[in-house]
């Protein structure tokens, strides 16, 4: 079967390779990989990881069960989890070592081993383009809503740029009845968060000071909840416009580090809480959550499996809205 493997020569080491027909050992099974889709945390793995499948997020049919395995059969349409150990209650350092294209291979291959305890099954009537772009992104925004403070409807979250966490995020929020806010240095990628249904949409290009336009369009009070993906240079702006008692998701770091003033979180009694992904118990609530309250994922575009380097470009391009993705197999819906 093929593979692409990175070299630790960046985006230009990823290569594919034949590799041997995985088998499944006792608890495992073989899933034959219909798409995989991408995370800013491939860029940063792709430029030193040498001898590793890469990409966490991945979805598609198992194919053979190992011994032992109860729950999940052949011909089930499954993804697999980021964090492979991870089932439920607190991360634990230990999680870590099981990540999906970090410390472990991941799914940028046509078949994959998994624990049977490390794939959930993937939303009714959904592709393997649309269930691989879960993992990763779908739940980190579902933790990042869901998980921490518990919000009412009509509370306000703050969504930062449009890539997939911050799309996940307004598609779960409407879900779950809160107001959004949502922020960009494109004009027409906001209009189409509008069209998505965004209830406010800030240029932070034109308007540098953003956060002053948040507290306007919360009549000063500030938001409750802040998905926050720039880190060292949003994250002052972040805290100035959250409201007393509120909450920030510290998601990622898309704009690098800096020093940080905590004082304004100590004055409004507000909570900055770190969200890496979540786990396998997480992961079934939310496609519970979408299967009662059916949606689509937002794909910016699907690249073939040997275009694999050119979707790593389009990625880092950051011209994207939403999640991009890699078809592997077959596209089939699943009956």
């Amino acid at each position: 079967m093929r593979a692409h493997v990175l070299s630790g020569s960046g985006i230009n080491g990823l290569a594919i390779r034949e590799l041997p027909e995985p088998t499944p050992g006792p608890g495992e099974v073989v899933v034959l990989v219909g798409a995989t889709s991408l995370n800013f945390r491939d860029l940063l793995i792709a430029r030193g990881a040498t001898d590793r499948i890469p990409l966490s997020d991945g979805a598609g049919v198992v194919s053979a069960v190992g011994e032992g395995v109860r729950g999940v059969s052949v011909g089930d349409h499954v993804a697999g989890c980021f964090f492979q150990h991870w089932l439920d209650g607190r991360i634990e350092a230990r999680h870590h070592d099981a990540a999906l294209g970090g410390s472990v291979d991941g799914m940028l291959a046509e078949a994959v081993v998994l624990p049977a305890a490390g794939v959930v099954a993937a939303p009714r009537g959904w592709s393997d383009e649309q269930s691989a772009t879960l993992p990763c992104a779908g739940l980190t925004a579902w933790n990042a809503l869901v998980e921490g403070q518990r919000l009412r409807p009509g509370a306000t979250v703050l969504l930062l740029g449009t890539g997939g966490v911050s799309v996940f995020g307004l598609q779960f929020a409407q879900m779950l009845g809160l107001r959004t806010i949502m922020t960009s240095s494109s004009d027409d990628k906001l209009a189409r968060m509008r069209d998505l249904g965004a209830d406010v949409t800030i240029n932070y290009r034109t308007h540098e000071e953003w956060q002053h336009l948040v507290l306007e369009a919360t009549g000063g009070a500030g938001v409750d909840l802040v998905l926050e993906v720039g880190g060292g240079q949003t994250l002052a702006r972040s805290m100035a416009c959250t409201r007393f008692g509120g909450e920030i998701a510290l998601i990622g770091m898309v704009s690098g580090q800096a020093p940080i003033d905590p004082f304004p979180l100590l004055g409004r009694s507000a909570t900055l809480r770190g969200v890496y992904v979540g786990s396998r118990r997480m992961f079934t609530d939310m496609v519970a959550a979408i299967d009662a309250n059916p949606m689509e994922p937002v794909i910016d575009r699907v690249f073939a499996f040997d275009e694999a380097q050119d979707a790593y470009r389009h990625l880092r391009g950051q011209s994207h809205v939403g999640k991009v993705v890699i078809a592997v197999g077959s596209q089939s819906l699943p009956a």
